[in-house]
């Protein structure tokens, strides 16, 4: 018989156990050992060892392989949370977190135990710089622990690049001086130490059977059963068992308690879609099972094709059974089309209206819940997940439904056609309204992304036989995603602001020193200039300079009312293609300059983040801030991923950037002059923000460094460009206030009048100029 798997208890390795307790006996050791008096170690000199490359090659070498590491890390991160492995994720991270503490804890006992004299000269040297690496590296133990831990074997050349990395930091490391080769080698043993220790403690899932409870269920309810087949779940995430007994099949299926995504998607429904559209939200397991057995029940008395329910039990307070009596369907994404008759189209709106006639509402229709019997007749499955008593509302959005995923297989025409021929013409048209993404089952709406014309389709074919239908939408949502973004943000906006400007002194904007403030709008002028020439850099034609920068001005006078970057994106446009250019050079030219600051912006965020927050790369360990700031790409790079909804909102959002970049890529190739200044004005674009907001700093009486700063603005330009208000306004006050209070460690009291200053030079200032300059150029015919 075959075993099922239900939850994943922890299996655990006792190689681990012995390998984590041969790691620390080692290290012990070697500690004890290292700290008896000896005449001549054999250390080389760490001046001999530094004088085999210079410093600034080895902090060159030890950057770029740091951030090779994170990165990988932060992609290995992501894709673990993608295929949902926690148990794995977890084990790494702690095992990360345990390698850094140990290695932490383990240096400051040498200190205490060396006494004034320091530590041995075989575990330290003398330009060892904190507790984090006297004697041993806290960092490389920290990435060993990690990725031992985690194990990346199914990718890898990640993993051999990991280990590059790891292996990069500690050569640079240990010829730097920083660092001795037995406490090399030791930082590698407490790294390893920690990985396996973590992973006995933690363990590994390992699914455990529910065969024998399930059997002895079945028992009871007097069914002996020979074999067991697991089958797909049902999109309500239901397990679904097939179940051979003596004399018959039973199909089984099995409702856990805790189904956080059902209930989540369910209570999502009720936030956006209107009471009578939106789906039953049944809390408790309980309450689910005498919901889906009241409804085949209904189902069954209204003489629809629903399999009997024999039995219900339970397997534990956490799941519960539902036996079935066995039907043989094929669905209707097995059927071809040969076997899509005019008959058997009628005979399924038939079985939707037999259903409708009693009040019951499907709420799921799908091409694989929709299927046909050995004997011919339609039915519907996962009728439990449907609606009693249901409005006429949720019956329109299952016509709605039904029409959709027909037409997916027979037309618009066909589909409409036969509804009209059962239903009749009148209710057809009344389902026109309906006939939206909102309205229809999530699994029927992620099929729509294959046909995007289906749904107008349909509505095209019932205005036809209905031309007096009622052709505007019903409004099904109480509110759209895009409201609920919004209100979202100006929240987050509005605490985050109120919670910055509690202790501030406003009397201190107008005391900005007149020196900085004057060099912080010199540097916003420059950023108008470097905007005109990353544009003409990526335009094939030849533009005017001082024309292109009196559209950057009058783009910035559009921000006010456009989103960040859309504003400037249409104008850029129109005025290339004013210029002469086609439309669609235009768009690829305009787009593949907008991509350029995309493509520059994330690595010149890990650059200066790992930069910040130290003078000189003293001991090869990346900075606190780009460890936050990995961590908060790999966040927003799984939840993106995760989320259909927001996948699909970032390719519409980037998708007019790449549109045609390819090819106007290629052709700038052949042009490298024109390329140098598409670059250039791109980074100089951004050299310019930068120091703006660094001058306005300074301006007040502020001290940060150029990296922070920089890291700074180049995190709130990106909030800025994903907020749905104009100019990303808020959002990107509320960012760099944040910024500078944390990750530069600038004071509140300095930091708010330096970010309106920024702004003033940067967005509003700009608006009145860049107001003349938009009528001056329409009165040119330039845009």
């Amino acid at each position: 018989m075959r075993t099922l798997e239900d939850s994943q208890p922890t299996a655990r390795r006792t190689q681990d156990l012995l390998l984590a307790l041969a790691g620390t006996l080692l290290v012990a050791l070697v500690l004890l050992v290292a700290e008896i008096p000896a005449e001549d170690t054999g250390t080389a000199d760490p001046e001999e060892l530094r004088a085999l490359i210079s410093p600034s090659l080895m902090a060159l070498i030890a950057g770029a392989a740091n951030l090779t590491v994170l990165v990988l890390i932060s992609v290995v991160t992501v894709e673990r949370l993608l295929r949902k492995q926690l148990r794995q994720l977890v084990r790494g991270i702690v095992a990360g977190i345990c390698g850094y503490g140990a290695t932490g804890m383990l240096n400051a006992a040498v200190l205490a135990a060396s006494g004034p004299g320091g530590p041995p000269e075989v575990l330290a040297t003398s330009d060892t710089h904190s507790v984090f690496t006297i004697a041993l590296h806290a960092y490389i133990a920290a990435a060993v622990a990690y990725v031992g831990a985690l194990a990346p074997d199914h990718v890898p050349r990640v993993r051999t690049a990991m280990w590059l990395g790891i292996t990069v930091t500690a050569v640079s490391v240990l010829f730097a001086g920083i660092t001795t080769a037995v406490s090399l080698l030791l930082t590698i043993v407490v790294g390893l130490t920690c990985a396996t220790g973590t992973s006995y403690a933690v363990g590994m899932s390992q699914p455990a059977s529910i065969t024998g409870q399930l059997v002895r269920e079945l028992r009871r309810f007097g069914l002996e059963p020979l074999e067991i087949t697991p089958s797909e779940d049902d999109q309500e995430g239901n397990q679904h068992l097939s179940v051979d007994t003596v004399d018959r099949r039973l199909d089984i299926m099995l409702m856990h308690a805790n189904d956080t995504a059902r209930l989540g998607r369910r209570l999502l429904g009720i936030a956006m879609l209107r009471q009578s559209a939106a789906p039953p939200v049944l809390l408790g397991l309980r309450r689910r099972v005498e919901h889906a057995a009241l409804l085949e029940s209904a189902a069954r008395s209204a003489g629809a094709a629903v399999p009997r329910l024999i039995a219900i039990g339970e397997l534990g307070p956490q799941t519960a059974v539902l036996v079935r009596e066995h039907r043989r369907v094929r669905s209707l994404d097995d059927t071809t089309a040969s076997d899509l008759t005019e008959e058997s189209l009628d005979a399924v709106w038939s079985e939707l209206d037999l259903l409708h006639r009693h009040r019951v509402a499907h709420n799921g229709i799908n091409g694989d819940t929709l299927g046909w019997q050995m004997n011919g007749r339609p039915t519907f499955l996962g009728v439990y997940g449907g609606s009693l008593a249901a409005a006429p509302l949720k019956m329109s959005l299952d016509v709605a439904a039904l029409l959709t995923v027909l037409a997916m297989r027979v037309g618009a025409e066909r589909a409409v056609a036969s509804a009209v021929r059962v239903l009749g013409v009148p209710p057809v048209a009344g389902v026109l309204p309906f006939v939206q993404p909102a309205g229809l089952p999530l699994a029927l709406r992620r099929r729509l992304t294959t046909h995007p014309r289906l749904l107008s389709g349909v509505r095209e074919q019932i205005a036809l036989i209905a031309p007096e239908a009622p052709a505007r939408p019903a409004r099904i949502e109480r509110m759209r995603p895009r409201t609920v973004v919004s209100v979202i943000a100006a929240t987050v906006v509005g605490i985050v602001f109120a919670y910055q400007l509690a202790d501030v002194d406003f009397s201190t904007i107008t005391g900005a020193e007149p020196g900085w403030a004057s060099a912080a709008f010199v540097a916003s002028l420059v950023c108008m200039l470097a905007a005109a020439m990353a544009l003409m850099g990526f335009v094939p034609l030849r533009l005017g300079l001082w024309r292109t920068v009196l559209v950057q001005y009058a783009a910035s006078f559009l921000r006010i009312a456009a989103p960040a970057s859309v504003g400037a994106l249409a104008l850029n446009t129109r005025y290339v293609t004013q210029s002469g250019a086609s439309t669609g050079v235009a768009i690829a030219a305009v787009g593949l300059s907008q991509a350029a600051g995309l493509l520059v912006h994330v690595p010149l965020l890990l650059v200066c983040a790992y930069l910040t927050g130290t003078d000189y790369v003293a001991d090869f360990s990346p900075s606190a801030t780009v460890i936050v700031v990995s961590v908060s790409l790999s966040a927003l790079s799984a939840t993106v991923l995760l989320f259909p909804v927001l996948r699909r909102a970032i390719l519409e959002r980037l998708r007019p950037y790449f549109r045609g970049v390819l090819p106007q890529l290629l052709d700038l190739l052949q042009r490298p002059g024109k390329l140098a200044m598409g670059v250039g004005g791109t980074l100089l674009l951004t050299v310019g923000f930068v120091l703006c907001l660094h001058f306005s700093v300074a301006a007040f009486g502020g001290k940060a460094s150029v990296a922070a700063v920089a890291v700074v603005f180049l995190a709130g330009n990106a909030i800025g460009s994903a907020a749905p208000s104009p100019g990303g306004l808020g959002a990107v006050e509320a960012a760099l206030l944040g910024g500078l209070t944390t990750v530069a460690s600038v004071p509140a009291a300095i930091a708010l009048p330096a970010v309106l200053l920024f702004r003033v030079l940067t967005f509003w200032l700009p608006v009145l100029p860049g107001w003349g300059a938009f009528h001056l150029l329409q009165r040119w015919r330039a845009i």
